[in-house]
């Protein structure tokens, strides 16, 4: 469907007289409802109201009590939203229900700066003004549980049962032991306008990994949020949960978020990251992006390592990078240059975990690469060869939340890349994330301390 008046007469006509609309909050959940049909077709011009509590609490709706955008001090009002008739869906798993996502932007199309799709927005138009169109893909690895929310707060999040047992990687003979689950994932996704390229058993027990097809950087940061929330939702129905926490367990292997990216012409028809002259095929353009990742990425960590959790998957010899580091076809760096045909060419940046904001985690590597290109750096440091993990030439990443968003907040670079308010909220909700979690008494504290000490 490609004009609003099919898109309308479709919301119309579907039997369930409502629609399904969402927005992404900082942490890249996404926060909706049902609205009815009727409301819908008044809004598809206008704006719908929000609880800008969205951008006022936290992962677990507990109200920050330093944020400057909204709180008490606002009574909360309601922020206005714009649908973007262009992420219109039919949800397979709910009958074909129209789904769209929405972004927070007022009447005068003035962007909230604290929108994580509006951040991702202004960065790509500021990258097309000067004659580029990124492409981008993210891949994820995620844990599977035959478990229901109800088992696992019952179990206290404790010994919860594999989907499949041991570590099977690549295993044909695990993606027929629950093949049904699989291939609804399979399936429906790609009928949800998720394009699946590749659906694998990972390493470790019940896990899987997928891979989404390139596209522009906008459709590929909505296809990479709406992946995540889509698989849960599959996984509820066949009584699974579903986690995309970077590090499950210690004596697991972590969860990636891979994140694939390629500068192409304006028209979308050459890829620019391409040298056929070049030794490695890499063109001039692609090391300027990949050392303007290497210099900003530790100012703007927490974009891409967002979570307290995040940096327990961050250690080495885990497939997870620690150094600031790049290399050709080496998963022990911290970007890995794909360097091959015309059309495949492409940079992955391997920091990524799987529990990233997916508008945020994109905006951060585009904001990073085009520093490198708009101020036409060098590539000066060497293709790492062998293990990364023993590369200290080029420094380490922050080893946990607090030290990466202490950098960040005071940090005039990612202020330079992303605005200062935006920032300063971001780095606000960090601070708060770490002072929830220093307060916890840990399972891990009482089993060392209750009676020893």
């Amino acid at each position: 469907m490609s004009t609003n008046k099919e898109i309308l007469d479709y919301v119309m006509n579907h039997p369930s007289g409502k629609v399904k609309v969402a927005v992404a909050d900082i942490d890249g959940i996404l926060r909706g409802k049902y609205i009815a049909a009727e409301k819908f077709a008044s809004l598809v011009e206008g704006r719908l109201g929000f609880c800008d509590v969205t951008f006022g609490w936290d992962i677990g709706d507990v109200a920050y009590d330093k944020g400057k955008f909204t709180g008490w001090h606002t009574g909360y009002p309601d922020a206005q939203v714009k649908i973007d008739v262009n992420t219109f869906r039919k949800i397979p798993w709910e009958n074909d229900v129209p789904f769209f996502l929405g972004d927070f932007i007022d009447d005068n199309n003035v962007a909230n700066y604290v929108c994580p799709r509006q951040l991702l927005k202004k960065l790509t138009s500021e990258c097309e003004d000067l004659g580029y169109s990124p492409y981008f893909a993210q891949e994820f690895e995620w844990f599977n549980f035959s478990e229901t929310p109800e088992s696992i707060q019952e179990k206290g999040f404790n010994n919860l049962k594999p989907l499949t047992p041991g570590m099977f990687g690549y295993s044909i003979l695990r993606s027929s032991l629950k093949n049904e689950f699989m291939t609804d994932l399979f399936e429906l996704l790609n009928k949800f306008n998720i394009p699946i390229e590749g659906l694998h058993t990972e390493t470790g027990p019940g896990v899987y990994e997928a891979a989404i097809r390139y596209a522009p950087i906008l459709q590929a940061a909505d296809q990479a949020i709406l992946f995540k929330t889509s698989v849960k939702e599959i996984a509820y129905k066949h009584g699974i949960i579903a986690t995309f926490m970077a590090k499950f367990n210690e004596n697991l292997p972590g969860c990636s978020g891979h994140v694939h990216q390629s500068l192409w012409d304006k028209n979308s028809k050459i890829n620019l990251f391409y040298d056929d002259k070049d030794e490695h095929k890499m063109s001039e353009l692609m090391k300027s992006y990949i050392a303007g990742q290497l210099h900003c990425l530790p100012h703007i960590l927490p974009m891409i390592a967002p979570t307290i959790n995040s940096y327990k998957r961050l250690v080495e010899g885990a497939w997870a990078p620690t150094t600031l580091t790049w290399g050709i076809d080496n998963r022990t760096t911290a970007l890995r240059a794909l360097p091959g045909s015309k059309k495949a060419t492409r940079l992955e940046t391997r920091i990524v975990g799987s529990d990233t904001n997916p508008y945020l985690a994109l905006s951060a590597c585009l904001a990073a690469g085009m520093y490198g290109v708009k101020n036409k750096m060098n590539l000066q440091q060497p293709s790492t060869k062998g293990n990364g993990y023993t590369d200290l030439s080029n420094g380490v990443l922050a080893g946990n939340l607090f030290d990466a968003t202490q950098k960040m907040k005071n940090s005039d670079l990612a202020k330079e890349l992303l605005g200062n308010d935006f920032v300063e909220h971001f780095t606000m909700t960090r601070d708060w994330e770490c002072n929830q979690y220093a307060k916890v008494v840990t399972d891990w504290e009482l089993k060392r301390y209750l009676e020893i000490i």
